[in-house]
């Protein structure tokens, strides 16, 4: 049986990668979906897709850095589908692998706004709907560089530490409202971003696979759609009694 039949979720950065998987998963379980992305062609490919599958999806572009974007996204969610139940933050950037001592203001606000700010925005615009519904879960998109630390990261390691604490907060204000906040913490996973990262690391010489697939225990890297699976399970009445959690979806990685 469809975990969230009837449900309305949205999902940010749906474009590509996680974000899309997640859409797709939800529209799988029953949802009715709200696609949300900066990247128009993605965002409208991925809401194709669904329909192609025989499913309900709306694509709206967002910029999750603005405060009344995010506030016409969620206008956007009510006035197509009449609510709010389950939300996915998952847009987000990597910004650049540099010593700590040559990273550049600029490279830090850049990430820190979309990712610590950008959570922060849609966090609170889905909570003040969802309180309106009478409840609702989230789940964040952190990482693994929300748990521990990245040599060459340190922006993105400061943003997705900041998105766990987020996570933990809004859980512990709104859980007696019946509001569930979670944030999953993927280690490296077959994405665009993994790549980026991995040639910037290796100027190019390595892949993504070659570089991150040992470093994980169980031996290769993750895709898009195990994250989504952990995503949508926290997003159902399966997950009923779990929230504030930051759940590494790492293949071990965080365990060494």
């Amino acid at each position: 049986m469809a975990m969230l039949t009837d449900k309305v979720a949205l999902v940010t950065g749906a474009g590509a990668g996680i974000g899309r998987a997640t859409a797709l998963k939800f529209a799988e379980e029953g949802a009715r979906v709200v696609v949300a992305d900066l990247n128009v062609a993605g965002g409208e490919e991925t809401a194709e897709l669904i329909r192609k599958q025989g499913g309900e999806a709306v694509f709206t572009r967002a910029d999750v850095t603005d405060a009344a974007a995010v506030d016409a996204l969620i206008r956007t969610a009510v006035d197509t589908y009449g609510r709010l139940d389950c939300a996915c933050n998952n847009a987000g950037i990597e910004g650049a692998v540099v010593s700590f001592t040559d990273q550049s203001e600029d490279d830090y606000e850049a990430v820190m706004r979309v990712n610590a700010k950008g959570t922060f925005l849609c966090l609170r615009a889905e909570i003040r709907q969802m309180l309106q519904n009478g409840g609702g879960a989230i789940v964040n998109l952190a990482s693994i560089a929300g748990l521990i630390g990245f040599t060459g990261l340190a922006p993105y390691v400061a943003s997705k530490h900041a998105v766990n604490g987020l996570t933990k907060n809004a859980a512990l204000e709104f859980g007696k409202q019946g509001i569930r906040v979670n944030s999953v913490c993927p280690g490296g996973i077959d994405t665009r971003m993994l790549d980026s990262l991995a040639d910037q690391a290796t100027g190019g010489a390595q892949s993504s696979r070659d570089m991150m697939a040992p470093l994980h225990p169980i031996g290769r890297i993750g895709r898009p759609e195990e994250v989504a699976e952990l995503i949508v399970w926290l997003c159902s009445a399966r997950a009923s009694f779990v929230t504030g959690a930051n759940v590494p979806v790492d293949g071990g990685y965080v365990a060494q």
